[in-house]
């Protein structure tokens, strides 16, 4: 397991068999029952089927993970239809727009541990499922502090990705890296997991020091690009610093502002002075961290409500809109609870 979610795309009715036994398999190899990875492949028919009868296409990202011990399989639908007009209304079992018996949505929810839509019109749809291997398990709601969703993503083709993020927590706070390492493939994947876990490793609370131990650290690699944001309780701030291109912004409500990075590459060559930026921590904030994988040109506020869903659906409507496809890709996007 890692924090890689793997991609299909979904455009022809024969995928369906395809796409549904490799995520069987998946839940099988994770000790799911059969029971239940037969009740993941109705999860999984029923997304893909809606794909290819609305759309007409769309992609599948999907990993196996764990959480708090439990073993899970989390699922990303994203296209670019017509959207969903009501997504309440569409939801009750017994709706149907197409003749069908109107269980589509509806069975998703039942069968799942968590589900989440959105959906605009003209726009498209984002959904996710979150699958554990007992159905009766609740998810509890987040607790205070971070609550955070992230998307990683292979430049095609390539079987481990050259991005990755880690977030450390402490009775004090919290710090979030977000890496890049320089072109993609296992020479990126080297230098960016060499990085993860120096700052792993790092006894350091001032995040230029940890900077500085990473570069130290894969100077051997390739090199990568990286920011740390961290915050401390205490003084109720954020602290934020990086090398290289890791897009970085936060919103408070409609309001957000985005802090650049220094010019340079972790490994080879950082700026001889390093400075944070520090920023007030807030109740209700979202951070937002990518990688250059995805266009840096995009505004929350163009998709209505989205800042009111949860962190899921905002990362997976910014990889939707934004990602080139010309490198890996990662967006971890956190809320202030």
């Amino acid at each position: 397991m890692d924090n890689t979610f793997s991609s299909c795309k979904i455009d022809d009715r024969s995928l369906i068999a395809f796409i549904k036994r490799e995520i069987h398999n998946l839940a099988l190899q994770i000790g799911f029952t059969p029971h239940r990875a037969a009740e993941t492949d109705i999860i999984v028919a029923e997304l893909t089927s809606n794909l290819i009868k609305f759309p007409g296409r769309g992609e599948l990202l999907y990993r196996s993970h764990q959480t708090d011990g439990k073993n899970e399989i989390e699922i990303y639908c994203l296209d670019n239809g017509a959207g969903i007009d009501n997504v309440f209304k569409i939801m009750s079992d017994g709706y149907s727009t197409s003749n069908t018996l109107g269980q589509g949505l509806g069975a998703i929810k039942r069968l799942s541990n968590d589900f989440q839509i959105y959906s605009m019109k003209g726009w498209g749809t984002v959904q996710y499922v979150k699958i554990r291997d007992h159905a009766d398990y609740q998810i509890p709601p987040p607790g205070p502090g971070l609550n955070f969703s992230a998307l990683s993503v292979n430049y095609p083709g390539e079987r481990v990705c050259g991005d990755g993020y880690f977030i450390k927590h402490s009775p004090k706070g919290f710090q979030i890296l977000v890496g890049d390492g320089l072109g993609h493939g296992s020479n990126a994947n080297e230098a960016v997991q060499l990085a993860i876990k120096a700052f792993q490793q790092s006894k350091a609370t001032e995040i230029t020091v940890i900077l500085r131990g990473i570069h130290e650290a894969v100077k051997k690699s390739r090199g990568l690009v990286a920011t740390i944001a961290a915050v401390d309780y205490t003084t109720e701030t954020w602290n934020i610093c990086g090398i290289g291109n890791i897009n970085t912004r936060i919103y408070n409500g409609l309001d957000n502002k985005t802090y650049t990075p220094y010019n340079g590459i972790l490994g080879h060559n950082i700026p001889r002075t390093l400075n944070s930026t520090t920023v007030p921590y807030q109740k209700h904030q979202i951070i937002i961290m990518h990688s250059d994988g995805l266009r840096t040109r995009w505004n929350l506020n163009d998709l209505v409500s989205i800042i009111k869903q949860k962190p899921s659906l905002i990362a997976s409507s910014l990889l939707k809109d934004n990602i080139r496809g010309t490198d890996d890709a990662t967006v971890l996007v956190g809320k202030i609870n």
